[in-house]
């Protein structure tokens, strides 16, 4: 029986979203990878014979080789790429973290002066700013997806609290799936880049220091995908405006969203291939010291600060993202690599079986014509 309907498909395994693995099936006869898992009885489902012909399954053969090929670069190029964002990102928070120790030592000193510093200013909230950073591309299993039903869930709690909310959307997956939506309320839809800098970051800073500075909004949360290990990242919400008290960068239950540890990744040659092997470390920041004081204004100095603290803030949440983006692309590439693997070797089973199966009636046919003559 002919194959030629044989399409390819995306498949995954069950941590990673459908775009992640590969798996044939036919229009004809569809077929799965055997489960060798299973003992005793079979799943009829997944045992299905192949009723291909010989050349058809060569066909298949090469064109899994090439996909494997593709997967196997990606993944490569992928971890390539997440070390140098996960550099970036260690490289910005010393300086990040100690911004926010200032801040908090001088926001200190003035809540015993009567000044107006309109960043720093606690009102009821009656309308809440949501920057939503996602990426620009897919192939990253569900690294968007997480993020954006994250989106989903705060903009539900908003709703039941009877607070107002409008979005401003970073990254192409972010607007598209706003621009489809029309009934949620988008202030702003920002592109985003493969390599966030300053430049990116004043942008969204300069959006939302104009909404909360004119009571448009009266808090401001940041959305994105925090980074924590090669194969797990989180989507978290942090307050940006107004300025947390605490001194550290806090989720909306006020607790502590700061990474003490980082993972690094490197390429190495094991078995006369490149794989990835990962190094933890932790970042150190110098203490800053408790007496310390200050010659100039604390308002001057709060006013100079302050948009380098969203700047910086943003800029490190881009980053962050960027980070989770890349592993979460790298492992969804590991496992079509993996399922390729395996789907070509039951390819080249179930060609082998049939070549062979050919040759024995070949000789067969010759041995019974032999017979007849005799």
């Amino acid at each position: 029986m002919s194959c030629s309907n044989l399409t390819m498909l995306v498949s995954s395994k069950p941590s990673l979203s459908d775009s992640s693995a590969l798996s044939f099936r036919s229009s004809v006869s569809p077929f799965q990878l055997p489960n060798h898992n299973s003992s005793g009885s079979s799943n009829p489902s997944r045992s299905s014979s192949i009723h291909c012909g010989l050349r058809d399954l060569r066909d298949r053969i090469e064109s899994v080789k090439n996909t494997q090929k593709i997967t196997e670069a990606m993944k490569l190029v992928a971890a390539a790429k997440v070390r140098r964002a996960q550099e970036a990102v260690v490289g910005a928070r010393p300086f990040s973290e100690t911004l926010v120790e200032v801040l908090y030592n001088i926001n200190e000193q003035l809540q015993t002066d009567d000044v107006d510093v309109p960043l720093t200013k606690v009102r009821p909230v009656k309308k809440v700013a949501l920057v939503v950073v996602t990426g620009d591309r897919g192939l990253c299993g569900g690294f968007n997806n997480y993020l954006i039903k994250k989106a989903e869930a705060r903009i539900r709690d908003l709703k039941a609290l009877g607070i107002d909310y409008t979005i401003i959307s970073v990254g192409k997956k972010g607007n598209s799936y706003f621009l489809r939506r029309p009934y949620i309320p988008v202030d702003k839809f920002l592109e985003g880049s493969n390599q966030p800098t300053a430049k990116d970051a004043q942008a969204i800073a300069d959006d939302v220091f104009s909404l909360f500075v004119s009571e448009e909004v009266d808090k401001v949360e940041l959305l994105y995908t925090k980074f924590v290990s090669l194969v797990k990242s989180e989507p978290v919400i942090h307050t940006l405006l107004p300025l947390s008290p605490k001194g550290e960068i806090c989720d909306i239950n006020g607790n502590c969203v700061d990474a003490a540890e980082d993972e690094f990744f490197r390429l190495t040659t094991k078995e006369g291939k490149l794989t990835v092997e990962r190094d933890v470390m932790r970042t150190k920041t110098t203490d800053f010291s408790p007496i310390l004081q200050f010659e100039q204004d604390p308002v001057q100095i709060l006013d100079a600060l302050l948009p380098l603290y969203l700047n910086s803030q943003i800029l490190r949440a881009l980053q962050e993202s960027l980070a989770s983006e890349l592993a979460a692309r790298m492992s969804a590439m590991s496992a079509a690599t993996d399922n390729a693997t395996e789907l070509k070797k039951n390819l080249s089973r179930a060609y082998n079986r049939q070549r062979q199966a050919k040759i024995t009636g070949e000789i067969l046919e010759i041995v019974a014509g032999a017979d007849a003559l005799v």
